[in-house]
C-alpha cells in the first residue's frame, strides 16, 4: 500500500488525508502525539506506546534511518500500533543507518501514514483529547467504524503484550553514548542485586541500572512477590509500561506485598503502580504528556528539570491520604511527577530520567536508588 492515498480516521468522524507507507495492515489504536524533535526510532520501539498510533510533531521523519543500537525495546522490535508523520524523508543519511524507516516498518508489520497535517492533528487532539483512530486505504466510513469499535484505553491491560515470557539477566551497558551520573557510576564493594519487574521496560533504563553497579535480573510482570523475595535482592525496580495502570490488578497486588521489604524505585507505570498499591487512584489525562521537554520541579530543592515523558494516566495525589510524600510536580498542569515513602525506602517518578534521546537532568535518581540499597 506504499504511497497510495490513505486516511487517518478518528472515532468522532474527523478525517485526515495522507499517503500510506510501511506495512499493508489494518491499524487501530489510541491516537496520541509526541513533541520530540528527534528520537523517532526510540519512540517506535518504546513498549509504553503499545496500542497507540503515534503522531510525530517534528515535520520530517526518516532522514537518519534505522539502526539496531538505538532500539529501546529489549527485543529490538517496534511496539506502536501505527505511525503518523508529516514528511517522509526519501533520503537516508547517517553513518549508523542500517535500513530506511519504510523498510523497517514494513519488515515489522507496522502501518504508517505520511503527508498528514500534523499541526492540525496535534491541535485537534489537544482541544478534543486523545481518542481512538484507524489508518488505512479503505473507504473513510469503514475506517471511522473501525476506530469506534476499538476498545478504549481506559480499563485496558497492555502489559501482558509486552512483558517477557521468562526471567533473564541483563548485562548491557550504555557504552560510548553514556553520560556520567555521579557516585553511582563508581564501583561498589560488591554488585548490588536488583530485580526489575518488566511491565514494558526500556532498554536504556536497564543499562543505567547496570552502569550504576547493579546486577540486574529482569522478571515478568506476573512474577509472584514470594518468588521475587526468594531471590533476596538488594532492591526492586518497577519499570515503565503501557496501558491503564488500574487495569493491571495483579501488578498492584504484587507491589503491595513488596513495599517495605526492600528498597524500591519506580518509573512511569511503576510510579503509578506504587501509588495504587498504597491505596491511591489514577485518572486519564486529556491528551497525556509525551515528549522531551516536559518541565518538572523537585519540591525538595526547588530545582526545575527538563524531562522526557510518555504517559496518558496520572496519580491523584489527593487520594494518597498521607501514605506517601509528593516529591515532584509537572509545571504545566500541576500533576503528580514523583512520590516517596521514606519508612518503606520506596520512591518513584512519572518521567523517564534515562531517556535517549532526551535530557540528562534527572540521572541522579539512579544514584539515589543505589544509596538506598547501600544503606
Amino acid at each position: 500500500m506504499n504511497g497510495r492515498p490513505a486516511h487517518l480516521a478518528l472515532a468522532d468522524g474527523t478525517l485526515f488525508p495522507g499517503r500510506a507507507f510501511g506495512a499493508d495492515a489494518a491499524v487501530v489504536g489510541e491516537v496520541v502525539f509526541t513533541t520530540g524533535m528527534t528520537g523517532y526510532q526510540e519512540v517506535l520501539t518504546d513498549p509504553s506506546y503499545c496500542g497507540q498510533i503515534v503522531t510525530m510533531t517534528a515535520p520530517q521523519i526518516g532522514n537518519t534511518g534505522i539502526n539496531a543500537g538505538d532500539a529501546e525495546s529489549v527485543d529490538g522490535h517496534p511496539h506502536v500500533a501505527g505511525f503518523v508523520i508529516r514528511d517522509r524523508s526519501v533520503t537516508v543519511s547517517n553513518w549508523r543507518s542500517e535500513e530506511s524507516l519504510d523498510q523497517y516498518l514494513g519488515r515489522n508489520g507496522i502501518a504508517a501514514i505520511s503527508d498528514i497535517d500534523t499541526r492540525r492533528l496535534t491541535r485537534y487532539l489537544r482541544d478534543k483529547g486523545s481518542q481512538n483512530g484507524a489508518i488505512g486505504s479503505e473507504p473513510p466510513h469503514i475506517l471511522v467504524e473501525r476506530a469506534r469499535s476499538a476498545p478504549n484505553m481506559e480499563g485496558l491491560d497492555l502489559v501482558e503484550r509486552v512483558t517477557p515470557a521468562s526471567a533473564y539477566a541483563f548485562t548491557e551497558r550504555r557504552g560510548e553514548w553514556s553520560t556520567p551520573f555521579g557516585d553511582a557510576s563508581r564501583p561498589t564493594q560488591r554488585p548490588l542485586s536488583v530485580v526489575a519487574i518488566d511491565y514494558g521496560a526500556k532498554r536504556n533504563i536497564l543499562r543505567c541500572l547496570v552502569d550504576a553497579g547493579c546486577d540486574v535480573t529482569v522478571v515478568p510482570a506476573k512474577t509472584p512477590a514470594s518468588e521475587i523475595l526468594a531471590r533476596n535482592p538488594d532492591g526492586i525496580f518497577l519499570s515503565n509500561g503501557p496501558g491503564d495502570p488500574a487495569a493491571v490488578t495483579y501488578a498492584v497486588a504484587t507491589v503491595r506485598e513488596l513495599v517495605g521489604k526492600k528498597p524500591m524505585f519506580g518509573i512511569c507505570l511503576g510510579h503509578q503502580l506504587l501509588a495504587l498499591a498504597l491505596g491511591a487512584t489514577t485518572y486519564k489525562l486529556k491528551f497525556g504528556h509525551r515528549g522531551l521537554n516536559q518541565p518538572v520541579q523537585d519540591l525538595a530543592t526547588g530545582r526545575v528539570e527538563i524531562t522526557t515523558q510518555n504517559h496518558g494516566f496520572c496519580v491523584d495525589v489527593n487520594s494518597l491520604g498521607g501514605k506517601a510524600k509528593s516529591t515532584h510536580l509537572h509545571l504545566n498542569d500541576g500533576s503528580s511527577e514523583g512520590l516517596e515513602v521514606p519508612e518503606a525506602r520506596a520512591f518513584s517518578v512519572q518521567y523517564h530520567p534515562e531517556a535517549a534521546a532526551g535530557p540528562h537532568d534527572a540521572l541522579y535518581l539512579f544514584d539515589r536508588f543505589v544509596r538506598s540499597m547501600q544503606a
